[in-house]
């Protein structure tokens, strides 16, 4: 019982407000129809009475009135003729008795015989006194409604009672009869008041969405609530522009009194634009509009809905204070874009002028009507400025909104005064606000006459800021603005610092850079051939060019161009990756150990093995700590060429390939096998050997002449060999013509050029002559090489290379095995070389008193000029150098 109690209660919990309003209804009417219809029953009841009481009292006086009654009692005499009399008018008048008695109350007719002198039995005593008697009593037909009317005789005289009545079983026989209708009619009633109080449920279940009391209530008050503690005004105005609600917050944004629901908006006093948009009803989201001193955000939307009255509701949001938030924040926002824009347009390249340049352009007029930037002479030099030096300045950089303005020209060096926000700022590195210039608060000092112009000008405020870096200041900024009417302010400080920081930091780097490119540019420089090295085997021409400042800084490419023993020439171009005084200093390491090793005169394949071997040694130096870069890696291309066979032997490290030009103007690549760079260790380097007509020219070069970001390196090579494929240009030419075709106008990488044209050394320079291992054939060489001399007009070399071939060859009996040969070269120098099938070297020492040999050797080398050993694939050759007057 208790859970089907509970169910209920939740049902009636969880019923809609208009299912609950139509059972309620329900519950009404039936009540109203059951009351109403019980009153009906028992009004037909009492109307059957009343009619039953009002036909028996006018029976009953009907019969009190007959002649013949009156005779009959007056004289005492009943009759059957009486008693039918009774019976006759009880049934003419549908009454169930009527009974004639004596005043006394004895009956003298009755429809039961049987009573007939009997008493009366009921209420007779009024009717007795002339009155009548109507009650409902109980008699010998049972309960009946009864009138008792007198019979009266002459003078009035009561001389006999009548009473005529009904049974109430007949009476309530007639009000039954009514019952089955009051029952219909109530039915009837019943179902028209339960259809119209279905009709008008459905109507309110519509309306109240189907919610239950409850829910209503808990939506009234939150509704209630959030109307009361919302911080945003809410208004609903109805199609004929009045005011349906106002909330609290509404009510103190607009002013309005407490008592304003229903009138019309435009009786509530609001400012104009608010009217408008109120009575306007257009839709419209944070439109801002002010009321008083108050900045509001107001946002209107349309109620109207299919089923609803129309109007349309709008918010309200107080954005004063934010909109002057908004406002500084904007100015925030400006002025980091500011800044922003700055670090992209301030410090682009790593020149000092240039920098100093992009802040002025930059900051006018964005920031200041006029800037100027005044820097230390040694900051311009690339040097660290004088920490203790006075405020002696250069002007770097001036830009305004005007070419008129009286300020100091570029160039110019200024000595600020003391008393100066210029020199204040310098020697304080603090930042110098001058507000109100025509008041002349000292500002003037360094020069009255120009102050005054620049008064006259218009440039009524400045700001000095130092450009500070790594705790040195470099110069000043001076932001002046004139066109606008506002001073400088102190926020303005902050700005003005932040861009001086900025163009300081870029200012420095610049400087740096310049002292740093300087330096490698000056080792560079030093580091490369002054001067080429005179040698009849090839014309040589060459390009050498840095990279453009600020755009790559100096690189490690090089150049080199070594005279071997035997006439023969070492052309050699390389490149050290990275840029600055490491790739630099590296450079001039590589190009000294080059210099070394072909001293001894090794083949390229193996002088770029010991090449190799030195770079990866450097890379384990670097690896040491200090904070050493460490080498990644070197390219090297070296070529001998002897003008005496004409063939060229060429072995490359990672460098690009050579081009040949052939005399007919034929260019292309000798494929020359491609080995590792310099750095990466135990790969071995291969040579190749190409045979070159006279007048070939051998040309090598760096990337930087060909490297494109839009083109590729294999483009850039072909778009090389194009450029070089020509008949008859001298080197020099050819380096030109290159460089025009190649060179980018703003080199990023080193670029190294080297053209070498190939000359040959004839028959009649060179002489050759096969040595038996004999000691008797010692004398006949010296004899044939005496008789070449005398041919080439060198007898006074004679005597010397007598005495020169005689230890070398009987060296080479004694010593060495065969072939023995001989061959004399006439250059620059006489050049005696004799070769042997042994690869042993031999050693020149200090021969002691009691040797008898180890002499020879001591006495070439006292003799010739120069002399050494290099191997070749057959054994050894030693060579001397002997100095000529004359060149051939």
């Amino acid at each position: 019982m208790d859970q089907l109690l509970r169910r209920l209660r939740s049902w009636r919990g969880t019923r809609s407000v208009a299912g609950q309003i139509f059972a309620l209804q329900v519950v009404v009417v039936l009540l109203l129809v059951t009351s109403a219809a019980v009153a009906l029953l028992l009004q037909s009841r009492s109307d059957a009475e009343r009619g039953a009481r009002q036909r028996s009292l006018a029976v009953a006086s009907a019969v009190a009135s007959s002649p013949s009654v009156r005779q009959a009692v007056s004289d005492g005499r009943t009759s059957a003729a009486l008693q039918q009399q009774a019976r006759q008018t009880r049934e003419r008048s549908h009454m169930d008795f009527v009974v004639v008695m004596s005043p006394t109350g004895i009956r003298y007719t009755h429809p039961n015989p049987a009573q007939i002198g009997r008493h009366y039995i009921g209420s007779i005593a009024a009717a007795q006194r002339g009155g009548t008697v109507t009650e409902t009593t109980t008699g010998t037909l049972g309960p009946s409604v009864r009138s008792v009317v007198p019979v009266t005789g002459p003078g009035g005289k009561v001389v006999g009672l009548v009473s005529a009545g009904i049974t109430v079983d007949r009476v309530s026989g007639v009000s039954g009869r009514q019952v089955p209708i009051v029952l219909g009619t109530a039915g009837l009633a019943l179902a028209a008041a339960t259809g119209g109080t279905a009709l008008i449920g459905r109507r309110l279940r519509r309306q109240t969405r189907g919610l239950g009391p409850a829910q209503m209530t808990r939506m009234y008050e939150h509704h209630d609530a959030v109307l009361h503690a919302v911080r945003e005004g809410v208004l609903i105005v109805d199609p004929h522009g009045c005011l349906l609600l106002a909330n609290d917050e509404a009510r103190r944004l607009l002013a309005l009194s407490q008592d304003v629901s229903g009138r019309p908006v435009t009786d509530l006093g609001l400012a104009a634009e608010a009217e408008r948009l109120l009575l306007s009803g257009r839709e419209t989201t944070d439109e801002v509009i002010q009321v008083g001193d108050r900045l509001l955000a107001v946002s209107q939307r349309p109620t109207a809905q299919p089923s609803g009255p129309g109007g349309w509701v709008a918010t309200l949001r107080d954005t004063t204070e934010l909109s002057a938030l908004t406002g500084r924040v904007q100015v925030v926002q400006e002025r980091l874009g500011l800044l922003y824009d700055a670090g992209l347009r301030i410090g682009t390249t790593l020149d000092v002028t240039r920098t100093a340049e992009e802040l002025a352009e930059f900051a006018v007029p964005r920031f200041a009507d006029y800037v100027t930037v005044d820097l230390a002479d040694a900051v311009l030099r690339g040097e660290e400025p004088d920490r203790l030096g006075t405020a002696e300045l250069r002007r770097v950089a001036v830009h305004g909104i005007r070419r008129d303005a009286p300020l100091y020209p570029v160039g110019a060096l200024i000595h600020f005064e003391p008393d100066t926000p210029q020199a204040a700022g310098f020697d304080s590195g603090r930042t110098v606000l001058e507000r109100d210039m025509p008041a002349f608060f000292g500002w003037q000092a360094q020069d009255p006459e120009r102050a005054r112009e620049l008064v006259s000008h218009g440039i009524h405020s400045m700001i000095v800021a130092p450009l500070l870096a790594r705790g040195a200041v470099l110069g000043v900024a001076t932001f002046w603005r004139s066109k606008e009417p506002a001073s400088f302010t102190p926020e303005d400080l902050s700005l003005a610092e932040e861009l001086a920081a900025r163009a300081a930091a870029s200012t420095d780097n610049a400087r740096r850079f310049t002292r740093e490119r300087t330096m490698a540019v000056t080792l560079q420089r030093s580091l490369l051939p002054h001067a080429l090295p005179e040698q009849n085997a090839v014309d040589v021409a060459h390009r050498y060019l840095p990279a453009e400042a600020g755009l790559g800084g100096v690189g490690g490419d090089w150049f080199d161009v070594v005279p071997l023993p035997g006439a023969r020439v070492a052309v050699v171009v390389g490149d050290v990756v990275g840029h600055g005084l490491h790739a630099a200093a590296t450079m001039g390491r590589l190009r000294t150990a080059v210099h070394n090793f072909s001293t001894l005169d090794l083949p390229p394949d193996e002088l770029l093995w010991h090449l190799d071997e030195l770079v990866t040694r450097i890379d384990q130096e670097g690896d040491g700590g200090e904070g050493t870069p460490t080498l990644t890696g070197a390219t090297c291309l070296y070529a001998i060429y002897d003008p005496v066979s004409r063939l060229c032997t060429m072995a490359r490290a990672g460098h690009l390939e050579p081009i040949l030009v052939h005399p007919d103007g034929r260019a292309h690549l000798p494929g020359v096998p491609a080995g590792p760079p310099l750095g990466l260790g135990g790969l071995p380097y291969e040579s190749t050997e190409v045979s070159l007509p006279e007048g070939s020219s051998i040309v090598l070069y760096t990337d930087g002449l060909i490297e494109d970001r839009r083109h590729d390196i294999d483009e850039g090579i072909e778009r090389l060999r194009r450029a070089l494929a020509s008949v008859g240009r001298t080197p020099e030419q050819m380096c030109q013509a290159a460089m025009d075709a190649m060179l980018p106008a703003a080199p990023r990488d080193d670029v190294a050029l080297v053209v070498a044209r190939t000359r040959q050394l004839d028959e009649e320079h060179t002489a050759y002559w096969d040595v038996p291992s004999d000691p008797s054939a010692v004398a006949g060489v010296r004899a044939d090489a005496t008789r070449r001399l005398e041919r080439w007009g060198m007898q006074e070399e004679a005597f010397t290379l007598e005495l020169i071939l005689s230890e070398l060859v009987t060296n080479a009996i004694r010593y060495a095995t065969g072939p023995i040969g001989v061959r004399l070269i006439h250059d620059r120098n006489l050049i005696c070389e004799v070769s042997d099938g042994s690869n042993v070297s031999p050693h020149l020492r200090r021969a002691t008193t009691l040797d008898e040999g180890g002499r020879g050797l001591f006495l070439v080398a006292q003799f010739a000029d120069n002399w050494g050993t290099r191997y070749t694939s057959g054994g050894k050759v030693i060579w001397t150098e002997q100095r000529l007057g004359t060149e051939p």
